[in-house]
């Protein structure tokens, strides 16, 4: 599998783990981590950060142990929405972990879609985008994994997500210029060859092409 390709199973099922033996196994990790950079984990002020650190990224990656189909949990409902009309859902915030450095990236995801003959619940949709966006990423496969998911519960006419992205990889260190956006989009169904309906989106949620 590529950086490029979507994740299609949307449901991790390998997890080797249990919660404890995953949180053991993360402290042993960094308490060696701390020994290799110089560092004492037995002095004062990093006696807990082990502890602290395997509970930051079960928080961080908890996506792991999600899956789509308990999220949505039924709330499709029936509804006429005529004349192909778009469900916009706008500025939603989400924080990941750049899958390359373990380093974070954040933004704000803004998505449409184009029922065909149900709608979903309102926060089912910032609930699919953080059920990806808490596993180790690449900007582009999230973008297109959301759209997936909203395709896959939804069958709707069309599917268009727009996510910004500022990624601490590219500050931190690299390049390391700060303040560095990048943009990303994925399309389905009507929205792949319908301009016009792309354009009205951007006017919609403020952003231009």
């Amino acid at each position: 599998m590529t950086a490029e390709e979507p994740r299609k199973d949307y449901k991790y099922a390998s997890k080797v783990l249990s919660g404890s033996q995953k949180h053991d196994t993360v402290e042993k990790a960094i308490r060696q981590i701390l020994v290799s950079v110089g560092e004492d984990p037995d002095r004062e002020g990093l006696r807990k950060t082990p502890h602290r650190v395997a509970k930051m990224y079960e928080e961080l990656l908890e996506g792991y142990s999600q899956d789509l189909m308990t999220i949505v949990n039924g709330a499709l409902y029936d509804i006429d929405y005529e004349n192909d009309e778009m469900v916009i859902i706008g500025d939603i915030a989400y924080d990941s972990l750049c899958e390359h450095h373990m380093l974070p990236f954040s933004g704000k995801a803004h998505i449409a879609y184009i029922p065909d003959d149900k709608v979903i619940g309102l926060s089912k949709i910032p609930r699919i985008v953080d059920m990806h966006s808490k596993r180790l990423q690449v900007q582009e496969r999230l973008t297109n994994e959301i759209a997936d998911c909203i395709e896959h519960v939804l069958h709707p006419k069309g599917v268009f997500v727009l996510l910004e992205g500022y990624h601490s990889c590219a500050s931190l260190r690299g390049v390391k210029k700060h303040a560095l956006s990048m943009k990303t989009v994925s399309s389905r169904g009507i929205f792949i060859e319908n301009i016009a309906k792309r354009d009205e989106f951007y006017k919609l949620v403020g952003k231009t092409t």
